[in-house]
């Protein structure tokens, strides 16, 4: 009999195989790790670059994003963004086991890996997994000018009361127009994602990027005043469809593929 952890765990797969089997589009993995002085955020830079990344490059996912909140300069504990896409749920599930095989892999990780007790690398691991919005089935690079240092990558995560309240927000932004907006006004989105596995549910999040925080403000500006926007958030159908609003404002990593 499996015990209840392994239980609660197939349950879980089972359940992410029948979904994925209803579904196409791109499967998105963030792992958040928290950190909380140089010498962790060195080693978790050290492992992204030179260990976890070439591996994860060498099986074919591609279009990995790692980032830094701003606020990580003045914040207590501090955290690393990185996203993961995949092509279906086996590739999503499989790859953390898989690349304990590769030879490179294990020889550049040992460090990290090996790390005493109270010496770890980082204070905590987070993992949400996604599935892409029907109108915004891949993840799109974005087109941006300037210095790594000045550009903005804005994470949002919204929260809904109920399950109905959520598939509510997640029509507006696909069949309501929402995500067309942001198209036409250059937000450069780099993804949509129904949160299907995480500790905040029912979540969705997106990210979309921008030269830098000035252009950031103008084009949040042009959206809240834009004639379009006005008419979707003011449909009675769209109303009380977010609880709870997360805006994390980051820049990339210098190892981040964009």
């Amino acid at each position: 009999m499996l015990r209840l952890p392994l239980l609660i765990f197939a349950i879980l797969l089972c359940g992410l195989n029948l979904y994925s089997q209803r579904t196409s589009g791109t499967i998105y993995q963030l792992i958040i790790y928290h950190f909380q002085d140089k010498e962790q955020e060195a080693a978790l830079d050290s492992y992204m670059e030179k260990a976890l990344l070439p591996v994860l490059h060498k099986r074919g996912v591609q279009k990995i994003g790692a980032f830094k909140p701003i606020a990580n300069d003045t914040a207590k504990t501090k955290q690393l963004y990185v996203l993961l896409p995949f092509k279906n749920w086996k590739d999503a599930t499989e790859w953390r086991l898989a690349i304990l095989k590769d030879k490179d892999y294990s020889k550049d990780a040992a460090a990290f890996h090996a790390a005493q007790y109270d010496k770890a690398p980082y204070t905590r691991m987070e993992n949400i997994y996604m599935q892409s919005f029907a109108l915004a089935p891949s993840l799109t690079l974005p087109v941006l000018s300037g210095s790594i240092a000045d550009k903005v990558y804005e994470l949002r995560s919204y929260e809904s009361s109920t399950e109905e309240r959520y598939r509510n927000k997640v029509h507006m932004f696909n069949e309501g127009g929402e995500i067309d907006l942001f198209k036409r006004l250059d937000f450069n989105a780099i993804f949509y994602g129904d949160v299907i596995a995480g500790s905040r549910m029912p979540n969705l999040i997106y990210m979309t990027s921008f030269n830098n925080m000035e252009q950031r403000n103008e084009h949040w500006k042009a959206f809240g005043a834009s004639p379009e926007w006005k008419r979707i958030s003011t449909m009675a159908e769209y109303q009380k469809n977010v609880s709870k609003a997360d805006i994390i404002l980051m820049h990339a990593a210098p190892y981040s593929d964009y």
